[in-house]
């Protein structure tokens, strides 16, 4: 499975080999190293809720019913805007730090 984040136009591809036992911390980690490079804080942002929730809406579409995902965006994830993207992938924006925005994107893999 793959997760990309896109900050000020830059992309971070991440690879997690095992979404079952993901790295949350590790990954979350990389994406806040990443945003800090491009100057932005992601603080206020519950990235640690809401990737788990979207890896896991994911993994329920590698098994053939992307309710898991589709459900996730009718509930929405505090401030983020969530979009359910044919093939089952899952992505996440928001604004941050007024004018920036940030993706997240999740990924399977078929």
């Amino acid at each position: 499975m793959d997760i990309e984040v896109t900050v000020g136009g830059e992309a971070l591809s991440i690879t997690v080999e095992n979404p079952f036992h993901m790295d949350t911390e590790g990954v979350i980690a990389q994406i806040r190293e990443f945003a800090g490079k491009k100057g932005v804080q992601l603080e206020g942002l519950d990235i640690e809720g809401l990737l788990p929730k979207m890896v896991r809406g994911v993994v329920g579409c590698e098994e053939g019913c992307p309710a898991n995902a589709k459900s996730l965006v009718a509930q929405g994830y505090g401030d983020f805007h969530l979009e359910y993207i044919e093939g089952g992938i899952l992505a996440a924006s928001c604004r941050i730090n007024g004018s920036s925005s940030m993706t997240i994107k999740v990924f399977p893999e078929f």
